[in-house]
């Protein structure tokens, strides 16, 4: 059994869903696993970790609008508010998602299914440097 354990640092554009797919794949293939369990871990509250379809970008868009609708800036029911109108509602959305990911490995790939991607959400509307550590342990 072994571990190993990186920290992938992803530049974002804003908000919406920013695909990491690519760079996950590269740094287990640089590493030479062949089965166990890879976890994913975003260090960061305004941000979200996940699994989402990477064929239709269509689909990306309707979870930015419907997050829109379901926790829209600027409400005047926050009170934190202290890095603009879109602080606390990133928060917000953080909590209703996830920082979290664990996929099996399998012949040195995440068993992700054929139209899945992994994503980090960014809910603020401005870039930011996103820190996923991440762990694998197995074969």
């Amino acid at each position: 059994m072994r571990q190993t354990s990186h920290e992938l640092v992803v530049r974002t554009r804003g908000r919406g869903l920013h695909e990491i797919t690519d760079s996950v794949l590269e740094w287990l293939r640089r590493e030479r696993v062949r089965q166990g369990l890879l976890t994913l871990h975003l260090r960061h509250t305004s941000a979200s970790l996940l699994i989402q379809e990477n064929a239709d970008p269509d689909v990306r868009r309707d979870l930015d609008a419907f997050f829109e609708r379901l926790v829209p800036d600027g409400d005047s029911l926050y009170v934190h508010t202290l890095e603009g109108e879109d602080d606390m509602p990133a928060h917000v959305r953080t909590a209703l998602t996830a920082v979290n990911l664990s996929l099996p490995v399998s012949g040195g790939q995440p068993a992700l299914g054929t139209w899945q991607g992994i994503y980090i959400w960014e809910h603020r509307h401005v870039a930011h440097a996103r820190r996923v550590a991440m762990h694998y342990i197995g074969e």
